[in-house]
């Protein structure tokens, strides 16, 4: 699936990103579809390699989305990975793709969840207008 924002929906994606993750204590938000191509990303964590992580993210997605099938669910909406100095949260955005969200461990898990969820809903509306991206139900 091809995808083509216009300036005004990055602009937009920028905001709700800076608004809902990393005011609250995010440090980098990447947004990728579920292939692993990214999408675009905001914060200050230097990677040498954003696209490998893309690409690994989403690849961690989808082997979890088939450990859900095995077990009878339809899928899973979202993961986490906890390590020494900073998490991962990652959770489905539209139908199609994925936001990466990393976190130290000054910042709540429970506010990274609220605050990820808050932007989804308002990122969705942007992805559903194009074609293919429908909203995700979990």
């Amino acid at each position: 699936m091809s995808l083509i924002l216009t300036r005004t929906e990055i602009e937009k994606l920028e905001q709700i990103i800076s608004e809902q993750l990393l005011s609250s204590g995010a440090e980098h938000v990447v947004v990728t579809d579920l292939s692993g191509n990214l999408i675009m990303e905001r914060g200050t964590v230097e990677m040498e390699d954003i696209f490998s992580l893309a690409a690994v993210s989403a690849a961690n997605f989808a082997a979890t989305a088939e450990i859900a099938r095995l077990i009878g669910e339809e899928d899973f909406a979202l993961l986490y990975h906890k390590g020494g100095k900073r998490n991962v949260h990652f959770s489905r955005l539209a139908k199609d793709y994925l936001i990466i969200t990393l976190f130290s461990d000054n910042v709540s898990l429970g506010l990274i969840r609220l605050r990820i969820g808050n932007a989804i809903n308002e990122m969705t509306a942007i992805f559903a207008q194009h074609k293919g991206a429908v909203p995700w139900r979990s």
